[in-house]
């Protein structure tokens, strides 16, 4: 474990991190610990993002912010926050769409009753709470780990 880079720990942690305060903003408002939020897609903080932005923080940390290594993986989170915010959240709404198109041809015809998965991609909001839950996490790893 330890010929791991520091940064494969970093984006590790910025993930879990993002995911674990889905799963405990989800049990403060329902009373219920569902554990499906460690690898659930949607909600604050995009883990996405928070992955992306931890493992650029800690190359930038580790390597210097004006490292080639940097630059590239910047470009990747840039890339990473663009498609959680706009392209997977189109995907998001136009799949309720379907769904309540479904709904209406459900009652006049024997379909399948499955339905498309809604929550795919986040708010711009939810984007920076990723962001800054990454950049967390680099500083923590970088001091802990």
């Amino acid at each position: 474990m330890n010929d791991l880079h520091p940064s494969f720990w970093a984006a590790l942690i910025g993930w879990f991190l993002a995911q674990s305060i889905k799963m405990i903003s989800c049990f403060i408002r329902s009373g219920k610990l569902d554990f499906s939020y460690l690898l659930s897609t949607g909600g604050m903080p995009s883990a996405h993002s928070a992955m992306a932005c931890s493992l650029a923080t800690s190359i930038g940390i580790n390597e210097g912010f004006s490292s080639v290594s940097f630059t590239i993986v910047a470009a990747f989170a840039a890339v990473v926050m663009f498609d959680a915010q706009s392209v997977r959240k189109a995907a998001g709404e136009q799949a309720k769409i379907l769904n309540q198109i479904l709904d209406e041809l459900l009652h006049e015809h024997h379909l399948s009753e499955k339905k498309l998965k809604e929550l795919l991609g986040h708010t711009r909001l939810e984007v920076l709470g990723g962001l800054l839950t990454g950049i967390a996490a680099a500083h923590f790893c970088k001091i802990f780990v």
